[in-house]
C-alpha cells in the first residue's frame, strides 16, 4: 500500500511539474510575442539595413541564452525579452511592406497561425511516438529550403513562392510538434525560456509563411 501511494505521489508530482513548465513556457512565449509586436510597431519606419543589424543582435541574444540558461534564469529571461524586441525590429520592414499591400493579410496570417500552432502543438503534446527523427528530417529539409530560397532570389519560377511557403509550413508543422513534445517530456523548469524561444520561432516562421501566402493572393 505504501509503495502504491508513493508511486501515485510521484506521478502527481511529475504531472504538476509538467503543468507548471507548460504554463511558464507559454507565459514566456506570450511575453516574447508582445515584445515582438512592440518592436514591429517601433520599427515600422526603419530601413532594411537597420533591420539587418537588429537581426544580428537578436541572433546574438539567442546564442547568449544558451550560455546563460544554466547559470541565471533571470538573465536568460532578459535575453529572451531582448530577442523578442530585436527580432520585432528586424522583421518590422517586412511586416510593414506586406501591411501596405493588404492590411487584411496580417489579420488572416495571425488567425491562421494561431490555429496552426494550436493544432500541431496539441498533436505533438499528445503523441507518444518519439518525434526526434521527425525533427532531424525537418532540420535538413529547412536547410534545403533556405538554399532554394537563395536560388529563387536570382531565378524566377512561376508559383515558386507559394510552393516555398507551403513547404515551409510542412517543415514547421514538424518542428512545432517536436517542440511541444519536448515541453511535455521535460521536468526542468530552468529550460522554460529556451523552450519558449524555440516555440516562438515556430510561431514567427509560420506567421511569415502564411503572410506570404495571403499577400500573394492579392498580387
Amino acid at each position: 500500500m505504501t509503495s502504491t501511494l508513493t508511486y501515485q505521489q510521484m506521478g502527481t508530482s511529475a504531472r504538476g511539474q509538467t503543468h507548471t513548465l507548460f504554463a511558464q513556457t507559454m507565459g514566456y512565449v506570450a511575453g516574447t510575442a508582445a515584445l515582438f509586436a512592440l518592436g514591429a510597431w517601433l520599427g515600422r519606419n526603419l530601413t532594411g539595413g537597420v533591420g539587418i543589424v537588429a537581426f544580428i543582435a537578436a541572433f546574438a541574444a539567442l546564442i547568449g541564452m544558451q550560455f546563460a540558461a544554466r547559470r541565471s534564469v533571470p538573465l536568460t529571461v532578459g535575453l529572451l525579452g531582448a530577442f523578442g524586441l530585436l527580432i520585432g525590429l528586424a522583421v518590422a520592414p517586412v511586416i510593414a511592406y506586406y501591411g501596405s499591400m493588404d492590411p487584411r493579410a496580417l489579420w488572416q496570417a495571425g488567425g491562421a497561425t494561431a490555429l496552426f500552432i494550436a493544432g500541431f502543438g496539441a498533436a505533438g503534446y499528445a503523441t507518444r511516438r518519439d518525434l526526434t527523427a521527425v525533427a532531424r528530417v525537418c532540420f535538413w529539409a529547412l536547410v534545403a529550403l533556405i538554399v532554394a530560397g537563395i536560388v529563387l532570389i536570382f531565378v524566377h519560377i512561376p508559383g515558386a513562392d507559394l510552393v516555398y511557403s507551403v513547404l515551409g509550413l510542412v517543415i514547421f508543422a514538424g518542428f512545432t510538434m517536436f517542440d511541444f513534445q519536448r515541453l511535455r517530456n521535460n521536468r526542468d523548469i530552468t529550460v522554460a525560456p529556451l523552450l519558449a524561444a524555440s516555440i516562438f520561432l515556430d510561431v514567427l516562421n509560420v506567421f511569415l509563411f502564411f503572410l506570404q501566402i495571403f499577400s500573394g493572393e492579392e498580387r
